[in-house]
């Protein structure tokens, strides 16, 4: 598990084809606290948004920029795609997979093959 956004990207750009990121942001609602840490609620999505590693400076600069179009986020939900050649996925490339990631949201699928951050930084895993 990458235990940082910073990791997530350096990883990225370490792959032999080049990638294109795709991001889900999403809120929780109804949200309840059930144990010491645990809570149980639903998830929904806000926005999506797929950017070349290049593209994003720092996490703090990412989350910035995400907040100019919406703050009623607390996860970020995110894939990779990889391109063919010297070649990147373009933006339309990622569209059918920025979709498939917010319908298995919505859907209840599995999140296991997403690395998902909250607000701070913290890696998350979606039971």
């Amino acid at each position: 598990m990458l235990t940082s956004f910073s990791d997530l990207i350096s990883y990225a750009k370490q792959q032999p084809t080049p990638q294109r990121l795709l991001f889900l942001f999403a809120n929780t609602q109804d949200a309840k606290k059930t144990g010491k840490h645990s809570k149980s609620g639903t998830i929904a999505p806000v926005m999506c948004v797929d950017k070349l590693p290049d593209e994003i400076q720092s996490f703090e600069d990412f989350v910035k920029e995400a907040d100019q179009i919406s703050t009623q986020w607390d996860f970020i939900i995110i894939a990779a795609l990889s391109g063919e050649g010297n070649t990147p996925p373009t933006s339309d490339d990622a569209e059918i997979h920025l979709n498939k990631m917010t319908n298995d949201l919505t859907q209840g699928q599995s999140l296991a093959s997403y690395v998902i951050f909250d607000r701070n930084e913290n890696p998350i895993t979606m039971q």
